[in-house]
């Protein structure tokens, strides 16, 4: 059977002579007349026919038609008269024209099948010889099917399944698509380069060829996901880091799934093979793993993993009665470069002192830096000699250790804290403070040194109480267990000197009972911990709101409050623009307030000091300066500092009547500062021959229990 796929198709000529009469082979007698698709014995063939959108025809060797039937007929205005030629009918006479080259192929004994076009309709036709009884052929038999909709569903088809070729080639992820047997049938391009291989090369192979994977680390092969999918009839995906190793020699970092494949009636088509190119992906989550664990200046492992290793230390040492040591060091003198030459100078010399350090640890030690200028070593297995050897030459090394910069040349130290790790030491908490502890028990002791931690040691006891006050402090602030309280300074010569009633306003916390803590108790815990700005933030607030309130009452006699102050408030540049703030919202009367600040603070943040006080005084507010006379070069500054009252210090006030010397160092200093147009104030006052004493010398106020201890501050002073 030969078939024509259009009717644009040509036909290559053959030998086959144009059979316009057929004659029989021997007598040349002209064949029997064709049958009439009409008579009567085609009604069942016409019954089948007619419902359908079919043509059926017949034509003589002459291919002139015969007859015809079917609901095409009608349908498509197709019209098989009898007697009209199939020349007439297609209005040629071309011999290579496809439908009357099908049916010259017929005649000859040939079945012939073509598609036509008619009308925008698709029929596809078939020729057969149409024989007599005798089975001599008398001429042609043809069906066309309007065959329009299965066309275009096949176009659709195809179109889809196109689409879903391209789709699948254009992703940026590799497929591999198996069919029910496990054979590949479908590689998709970037599947081809990650793996290496051709689609060509790889169809009807095993996923296991194409596909091989091992694990990152270990190098081990991994399972196929193929046949995990298939023999767990569900979607896998790949566990751990799997590394695909190409046909061509290459490894990338690869992420896969494996999906099965149904048809609508459950039946297997396959598995589908996704995966994904994620070596950048995986040297991006290794850098974040890295830089999660380290520290990004200095490269060594960071507080968070440091205690990682440390808590497991802690555990064999305890579990396993293994000996660790920790050394806990801070660096003296840092902040010296940084605030000479900037931080970014700082941050070279950290990356120098670093290289030494490494290079006096062992191998099987880790070194981290805990943040800022502090380092931590853990020392595993190591006996507790041999670190006291080794922290000796990490401060030794430290020490002789010269940071040049610009012709500047700089000298640091570093002081080490040592605690020993056994089956009795305590929890990650206990550990790192006592070695905290014992690391400001060498600052404390002179810096430059190593303090080494034991079970009954006083200064780390100390250390490590100050360092619970922290946690107290702030529940304190939670709690609202801060009160104001007050003391009485009273004026000695009312008739010739100041009249003025003044009152020094402090803090005070009261514990959980409710019971008064001396203030000695928090305050030096507040200060090496830097908790004073909120403390005195809290005091200032406070008194400025009472005595606000007491104004708008008017209960109050006209009475100067001082208020005191820390070095670490006036150093710090907002708690300037807090006070400022606070007394614009308040609207308290300045020339009823007063600061206190004392010498050394005064001293040691001198310009910020001259500053500050210049600011509010120029707002109303007075000064006054405590504890004069216990710094050593008290007057030559006193100049600078535009403060209204001096104070002199209790060391010298307290013994005056025993001490000749402080006794003169009382009249001294309350000379200079009447010479200088100051008020002198002394304190700790604690019986009547002082006060006496202090009148005599022309001390203008006196302070002290023996006058008036403290007492709460309420609302309506």
């Amino acid at each position: 059977m030969r078939t024509f796929s259009s009717v644009n198709a040509l036909l290559q000529p053959d030998d086959t002579p144009e059979p316009y009469r057929m004659f029989d082979g021997e007598s040349r007698a002209p064949l029997r007349p064709v049958p009439d698709l009409d008579d009567s014995t085609a009604s069942p063939l016409r019954l089948l026919v007619e419902p359908m959108p079919a043509i059926v025809w017949t034509t003589d060797c002459d291919l002139v038609f015969h007859s015809g039937l079917g609901g095409g007929l009608a349908s498509f205005g197709l019209r098989t008269t009898p007697g009209t030629s199939l020349f007439d009918y297609y209005g040629t006479r071309d011999p290579d024209a496809v439908p009357i080259r099908a049916h010259r192929l017929a005649v000859t004994g040939e079945s012939v099948s073509y598609e036509q076009e008619w009308q925008g309709r698709t029929f596809q036709t078939r020729v057969e010889p149409l024989r007599d009884e005798a089975r001599a052929i008398v001429g042609c038999i043809a069906v066309a099917v309007d065959i329009t909709e299965r066309k275009q569903a096949e176009e659709a088809l195809y179109r889809e399944k196109e689409r879903a070729q391209v789709t699948l080639a254009s992703i940026g992820d590799g497929v591999i698509r198996t069919g029910p047997d496990g054979g590949i049938d479908y590689l998709n391009p970037v599947a081809e380069r990650l793996t290496g291989w051709k689609s060509e090369d790889a169809l009807g192979r095993q996923v296991s060829e194409v596909f091989q994977v091992v694990d990152e680390l270990t190098r081990r092969p991994l399972a196929d996901p193929v046949a995990r999918c298939v023999a767990e009839g569900r979607v896998v995906e790949s566990s751990g880091h799997a590394l695909l190793l190409s046909a061509d020699g290459k490894e990338c970092a690869v992420r896969d799934s494996a999906a099965p494949i149904y048809d609508r009636t459950g039946a297997s088509l396959g598995v589908v093979l996704v995966f994904k190119d994620v070596t950048q992906l995986r040297g991006l989550e290794r850098e974040m793993a890295y830089l999660a664990s380290h520290d990004a200046l200095t490269g060594l492992i960071n507080r968070r993993e440091f205690e990682v290793r440390l808590k497991r230390a802690i555990r064999t040492g305890r579990a396993e009665r293994r000996h660790h040591v920790l050394l806990y060091l801070d660096l003296d003198e840092f902040k010296v470069v940084n605030d000479t030459c900037g931080h970014l100078v700082g941050d070279e010399m950290l990356k120098q002192i670093t290289a030494l350090l490494r290079s006096r640890v062992r191998r099987s030690d880790t070194l981290a830096r805990l943040g800022g200028d502090e380092f931590g070593v853990l020392l595993e297995d190591c006996p507790l000699d041999h670190a006291r050897e080794i922290a000796e030459e990490m401060r030794r090394t430290v020490r002789e250790f010269r940071f040049c910069w610009r012709e500047q040349i700089f000298e640091v130290g570093v002081s080490i804290g040592l605690v020993p790790i056994d089956a009795d030491s305590g929890d990650l908490a206990h550990v790192m403070s006592a070695a905290d502890a014992a690391c400001y028990v060498a600052k404390d002791n002179g810096r430059n040194r190593v303090h080494e931690y034991e079970l009954d040691d006083t200064l780390v006891a100390e250390r490590y109480g100050e360092m619970q006050w922290i946690h107290r402090i702030h529940r304190a602030f939670e709690d609202r267990r801060f009160r104001l309280f007050y003391q009485l300074i009273q004026p000695l010569n009312a008739e010739t000197g100041p009249r003025d009633l003044l009152c020094e306003v402090f803090i005070r916390m009261l514990d959980g009972t409710g019971k008064v803590l001396e203030p000695s108790a928090f305050i030096a815990a507040a200060e090496r911990y830097h908790l004073m700005v909120s403390l005195d933030r809290w005091v200032v607030k406070t008194a400025f709101r009472a005595l606000a309130e007491a104004q708008r009452r008017e209960l109050s006699r006209p009475i100067l409050f001082a208020i005191n102050l820390s070095g670490q408030s006036i150093g710090e540049e907002s708690f300037l623009s807090f006070m400022i703030e606070e007394l614009e919202s308040s609207r308290v009367d300045t020339r009823r307030i007063c600061f206190e600040i004392t010498e050394t603070a005064a001293i040691s943040k001198l310009d910020s000091a001259i500053r500050f006080i210049k600011v509010l005084k120029a707002k109303g507010f007075r000064f006054i300066l405590d504890d004069f006379g216990s710094g050593l070069s008290s007057f030559a500054y006193l100049r600078d500092l535009q403060v209204d009252f001096l104070k002199i210090d209790g060391e010298f006030v307290q013994n005056m009547m025993e001490d000749r010397v402080k006794r003169a160092m009382v009249e001294s200093i309350n000379q200079i500062g009447h010479v200088m147009g100051l008020t002198t104030i002394a304190e700790w006052v604690e019986n009547r021959q002082t006060l006496e004493a202090l009148k005599e010398i022309g001390v203008d106020y006196a302070q002290g229990y023996w006058l008036c201890r403290p007492q709460p501050l309420v609302h309506d002073v």
